[in-house]
């Protein structure tokens, strides 16, 4: 920790309010962006110099993008802000009575505070799960996927051992929400189109892809139809589909899903849950669900009139919501949009309008021409749903190069099948616990 009394230089307005955001993930970028030019300080603190877009983790993951097609450096994203620092430090403390923020590399000082810190993968407590099996909830956790089972790929190729080629290819994915499904189709894609042509000499049981998911369907949050075709769909692609089956435990090469049922697998890939993440210093008495911090209507914690929280982290009891809004980017990217709007009000005297989320839909996507999507009352599948999940994710993308590079490559995978940043650029090194 850096010393408690190293302020971070923040060369700002001494006559605006400073409004601190922790995160640069969709709920902190959108309440920027709307605050540009207003009579206020806008300091933005991130671990990261960049912005990432979650939903297309897998796309990395399974060698479809390369990172930099969906991360966007701060500073360039927010270049010609007249009113907005960057500062690149991990916060370690909030200190609610002296109004500051501590990181690793100083404190700051805020007038008004907003967390927006996100979420981190939930594996329940499931310590040997948590040890050897890979997240998808950062760019670092995508590559580090990709890398594995690259390897994991290669050593197959390698040893005599028929026992541990299946082993070393077979991917087990825990979790049947959207990140789960997308991971499974994208992966049974890849055995059909790409493994064939690098490992001609493997037989066809070679990779098997597992989907374990501890509910009785698929995309629980979407309607049965789009869950009814979600599952024929990935079992017709070869994806072996376990419903109400939970992880008991994991060591790295075998998963252990209880009554002496094993599956042999040398990967394991956790999308069974997510939970707030937020620093040190925030009350913990109105913790939700989710350990997610609870807020009032107008977002603020407990109350306090100047401190906020929004996105995942942020959870606001609505009708509808008992343990607070889904945790998805719409519901955060309103939040932001919301706040943005009464933090001016709160400076100009008025009174605060209290947030209503307006949920536009859900969408899927399986594989090529495969999707699904509810939009209120309609419910779309195949082809139609599958050119809507990429227009609403192409156009959700920051940056126009970044949009370009991933609708020339999702056309050309679309062409070709083909998989092209089978890339392994860093060996894959497992965190000591």
């Amino acid at each position: 920790m850096a010393p408690r009394n190293k302020e971070i230089w923040l060369p700002d307005d001494p006559d605006k309010p400073r409004v601190v955001v922790i995160g640069a993930g969709f709920a902190g970028i959108t309440l920027i962006k709307k605050l540009r030019d207003k009579p206020v300080n806008l300091v933005l603190i991130d671990r990261n110099n960049f912005h990432q877009f979650p939903p297309l983790f897998y796309q990395v993951a399974t060698s479809g993008l390369e990172p930099d097609a969906i991360s966007f450096p701060v500073r360039k994203m927010f270049k010609g802000y007249t009113n907005f620092l960057f500062r690149m430090a991990s916060v370690e403390e909030v200190d609610t009575s002296a109004h500051r923020i501590y990181t690793d590399e100083g404190f700051v000082r805020y007038d008004y505070l907003i967390v927006a810190t996100g979420s981190v993968t939930n594996f329940y407590g499931l310590a040997q799960v948590e040890k050897h099996a890979i997240g998808l909830k950062s760019i670092r956790e995508s590559l580090d996927l990709r890398s594995l089972m690259l390897e994991n790929l290669e050593k197959a190729a390698i040893t005599t051992d028929e026992q541990e080629r299946h082993r070393l290819t077979n991917v087990v994915i825990v979790g049947g929400g959207p990140a789960g499904v997308e991971m499974a189709g994208a992966l049974a894609e890849y055995k059909k189109y790409v493994l064939p042509k690098d490992y001609p000499y493997f037989c066809d049981e070679t990779m098997k892809i597992y989907l374990v998911e501890a509910g009785p369907r698929l995309l629980p949050a979407m309607s049965a139809a789009a869950s009814g075709t979600t599952l024929s769909d990935l079992t017709g692609m070869g994806v072996e589909v376990m419903l109400q089956t939970a992880v008991k435990t994991y060591d790295g090469s075998t998963v252990d899903l209880g009554d002496n049922h094993q599956l042999a697998a040398a990967t394991l890939v956790w999308t069974a849950g997510v939970k707030g993440n937020f620093p040190a210093g925030i009350d913990k008495a109105g913790i939700l669900p989710g350990n997610r911090v609870a807020v009032d209507e107008f977002n603020r914690i407990n109350g306090q009139p100047n401190i906020y929280a929004i996105g995942d982290v942020a959870g606001m009891p609505a009708a509808g919501y008992p343990n607070g809004h889904p945790m998805v980017a719409p519901a955060a990217i309103q939040q932001g949009e919301h706040l943005a709007a009464n933090l001016m009000r709160q400076i100009n005297g008025k009174p605060l309008q209290p947030f209503v989320y307006h949920n536009k839909g859900a969408l899927a996507t399986i594989g090529k021409k495969r999707a699904v999507a509810d939009l209120g009352r309609w419910h779309f599948k195949g082809f139609f749903a599958w050119l809507i999940w990429s227009t609403v994710h192409l156009l959700s993308i920051i940056g126009f190069k970044n949009k370009l590079f991933v609708g020339l490559n999702w056309l050309g995978s679309y062409l070709s099948y083909d998989k092209g940043n089978r890339l392994i650029i860093r060996k894959y090194h497992r965190p000591m616990p």
